[in-house]
């Protein structure tokens, strides 16, 4: 008979609230590439999706577990009565996946699903919580129910100093751990000179906070001004947002001047045919699409908002605008198209300082420290 191996690594639970593949979901990717060396990681998801097989390549396991995720549609009475029946049938099936696996971390990716945070405590296992959500206007009482739950977790992980500042600061046990996002595989040069028509490319949701509809808009002011300009919107709409999706198309109207691409897998042929990236986001608490658009060396104007400017500095590595302003995205545009030889030298100076700044190796070293001390926490309980 053959040797029957026993991994003994220790194990990580990291519970994802999407089995989607945009900024955050990626970056899950990253942070399961940060551990599998040292750790078994079980990664549970509400449903399956397109994250799987790419998780699976990084090495993780994967358990389908539905948990409620809190939305806009659950603040209602009735809503909030549906989100307490769905996390009262969610809590034990959540304990016993980490008993049974023997967790020595649970590694909670968001603030949106609180009932594993319930989980792991009354499973008695070291907690993280990473926070990747930064929701400024939201209601006193909200937020303060959204930062209850981080009590419950040992050490709390913000990806800006943004989220940190919306949750009202988590204290000494908050660490900012900026994302670390890989390159493209081969690097498309930005086009030397400037033709029409111009492409515009603007990747995330379609969503009001990410300020799609200031993205038709400017492009509209820029064609009215006479560039010939081409604006495509990669992604898609969440669940019950497909009045949105309808909006902007009437808002496009029939010029041909915007392409809704839908969702792609991948960032990277997206941003090789284009000239310039846009980051229009109302609320963005990172910005991974930012720092993926000066890795592929393009131009970027994003809004100043949040975690934004935490990347881009404006006239630097990239411009900045005010947020919900299309004549201001607009101006800027046009900007970069008058000045095309300025852009692609910005553009080179954000290659730079993106890959030195929001690497993927400086992100996995500091992420692999915090799951360390939290795994040798555990083992200095079970050991006393």
């Amino acid at each position: 008979m053959g040797d029957i191996r026993v991994d003994r690594r220790p194990v990580v639970v990291l519970a994802h609230p999407s089995p989607d593949l945009y900024g955050s979901d990626r970056m899950l990717v990253e942070s399961v590439r940060a551990l599998t060396g040292d750790f078994r990681v079980v990664v549970t998801l509400p449903a399956d999706g397109p994250l799987c097989a790419n998780l699976r390549d990084a090495g993780a396991e994967i358990v389908v577990l539905p948990v409620p995720i809190l939305r806009k549609a659950y603040l209602s009475p009735f809503g909030l009565v549906r989100l307490a029946m769905a996390a009262a049938r969610a809590l034990l099936p959540a304990v016993r996946l980490l008993r049974c696996e023997h967790a020595a971390v649970l590694y909670v990716n968001t603030v949106t699903i609180p009932i594993w945070l319930l989980a792991g405590w009354l499973a008695r296992v070291p907690m993280v919580c990473h926070v990747h959500e930064a929701e400024d206007g939201v209601p006193g009482p909200v937020r303060a129910a959204l930062g209850l739950p981080l009590r419950l977790a040992r050490l709390v992980v913000v990806n800006s100093r943004a989220s940190a500042s919306a949750l009202g600061g988590p204290g000494r046990r908050a660490r900012v751990i900026y994302n670390g996002v890989d390159g493209p595989p081969a690097m498309t040069p930005v086009r030397p000179e400037v033709r029409s028509p111009v492409r515009i490319v603007l990747v995330g949701r379609l969503s009001p906070r990410k300020g799609t509809d200031v993205a038709v808009r400017a492009v509209q002011l820029v064609h009215e001004r006479g560039y010939e300009a081409e604006l495509t919107l990669v992604g898609s709409v969440f669940p019950g947002y497909e009045w949105f999706e309808e909006e902007l198309r009437a808002l496009a109207g029939t010029t041909g001047s915007v392409v809704f691409a839908g969702f792609r897998p991948s960032v990277w042929d997206s941003f090789a045919a284009a000239d310039i990236a846009i980051v229009p986001s109302r609320v963005e608490p990172f910005g991974n699409v930012a720092v993926e658009a000066m890795l592929a060396e393009r131009p970027v104007v994003a809004s100043a908002t949040q975690g934004l400017v935490e990347i881009v500095k404006d006239g630097d590595n990239g411009l900045l605008v005010p947020p919900d302003d299309p004549v201001a995205l607009a101006d800027a545009l046009q900007g970069l198209l008058d000045d095309w030889d300025g852009a692609v030298a910005m553009a080179k100076r954000a290659h730079e300082d993106a890959g030195r700044r929001f690497g993927k190796d400086r992100y996995h070293h500091e992420l692999r420290i915090t799951v360390h001390e939290l795994a040798r926490g555990r083992q200095s309980h079970d050991d006393s």
